[in-house]
């Protein structure tokens, strides 16, 4: 596939159209979690105002009394259209999708399709602590098969790991995040072929958790999991819910490969009664006229990337940050400060500014913070200012 770029866009930047003062009145577990005096930069909602045509869609709804329960399929057309337009990618079915309440509910309903109790699940951490928890909670089995020291798929070890738990004949999957979260490592089409080839070779069923799809900045391509060859036995979880701050609008889509497609027809029909219907029609007007406002977005979260490399280099340089690909996630190297397994509570303590703890996301989190830069140049100054100062008051080293 080729890469499809973005358009320029004659949107202003999102991330600098509201101020703290704005931001504080909302009511969600972001800004509701920690006391005022702490700025929050952790949990995965972006400091935007939503984008007119999502805005109209719910307004319009609201208007019509348009509160019912979800029907038809304009969900997967519309993210059907945005993945041949934006991935170059022609081959997401509509009929091989189904709704689901959202992604990690997905992915639980897609491990219960592919496995059984017990049976062993593999992810690469450091990863998005839910694939941990969600898992446990299904009755599986997570089985670590951690990142290479580059943050990227280390082969060699997911190969190890598949024929470790595919040596008792049983059922086994694979869950992966693509984009990664914490790393924002965007996997490349040879990678995940190798994937593919590993998976159909042990029969490891793959589940592929792909949120974090339309937040590729610079000249980074995301592949489509199933857009590789071996793929075809393949399960996805969509959502425009990341792209464009629409968590509290619940929605999203399972896309089965064409291998799968018998396994995605067992799903419960119930599972389908879960999506917000005004969710629903809110993310289908993202994906359809909400790209100008995603471009805006993608250059704003290109330049907060730069901005926050160079505040660190100059007044944390004992933390190393690595820019990522893709996610408005950052994810910091902190064990050169000398602050133990947890340096996001000395920020928090010490610093009033919340960051991720990296303990939860798994093997290679200790030492480690995750920052949300969706946010402000002007936030993003300020929270590396007061973790500079939470260092010396911890008595970390600073460089």
């Amino acid at each position: 596939m080729t890469r499809i770029p973005h358009e320029t866009s004659g949107e202003p930047n999102p991330l600098r159209a509201l101020d703290l003062e704005t931001l504080r009145r909302r009511t969600s577990m972001k800004w509701r979690t920690h006391p005022e005096d702490v700025l929050p930069l952790w949990v995965a909602e972006m400091d935007v105002p939503l984008a007119e045509p999502v805005v109209r869609a719910v307004t319009e709804a609201m208007e019509l009394g348009d509160t019912g329960y979800p029907a038809g399929t304009a969900y997967a057309e519309a993210l059907a259209a945005f993945a041949a337009k934006r991935w170059d990618w022609g081959g997401l079915a509509v009929e091989r999708t189904a709704i689901v309440p959202d992604v990690m509910l997905g992915v639980v309903e897609m491990l219960k399709l592919v496995t059984g109790y017990g049976d062993p699940v593999v992810v690469n951490p450091p990863v998005y602590p839910p694939f941990h928890d969600f898992v446990r909670n299904l009755d599986r089995r997570v089985v670590e098969a951690p990142l290479g020291g580059d943050a990227r798929i280390d082969l060699d070890v997911l190969e190890d790991t598949f024929r470790r738990v595919t040596a008792g004949r049983g059922r086994a999957a694979y869950l992966l995040c693509s984009p990664h979260n914490p790393t924002g490592t965007v996997h490349t089409a040879e990678e995940l072929t190798a994937v593919a080839a590993l998976a159909e070779r042990y029969g490891v069923r793959v589940v592929a958790d792909e949120i974090h799809a339309p937040l590729v900045v610079g000249d980074a391509r995301f592949v489509p999991y199933l857009s590789v060859p071996g793929s075809e036995r393949g399960l996805s979880l969509m959502s425009a819910s990341k792209g464009w701050n629409l968590a509290g609008l619940k929605a999203a889509l399972a896309v089965a490969g064409p291998g799968a497609a018998g396994d995605l027809a067992r799903m419960p029909e119930e599972v389908g009664h879960g999506p917000s219907h005004v969710g629903i029609l809110a993310h289908t007007a993202a994906l359809r006229d909400g790209t100008a406002w995603l471009d805006a977005l993608l250059a704003g979260l290109e330049a907060n990337r730069g901005l926050l490399a160079a505040l660190l280099a100059e007044r944390l340089p004992g933390i190393r940050y690595r820019p990522g690909d893709a996610t408005y996630l950052a994810w910091l190297d902190c064990r050169a400060l000398g602050l133990g397994d947890d340096p996001a509570q000395a920020f928090l303590e010490h610093g009033r500014v919340a960051l991720n703890s990296g303990l939860p996301f798994g093997s290679g989190g200790a030492g480690h913070a995750r920052l949300n830069l969706a946010a402000s140049p002007e936030v993003l100054e300020e929270a590396v200012r007061r973790t500079a100062a939470a260092v010396e008051r911890a008595g970390g080293v600073r460089g």
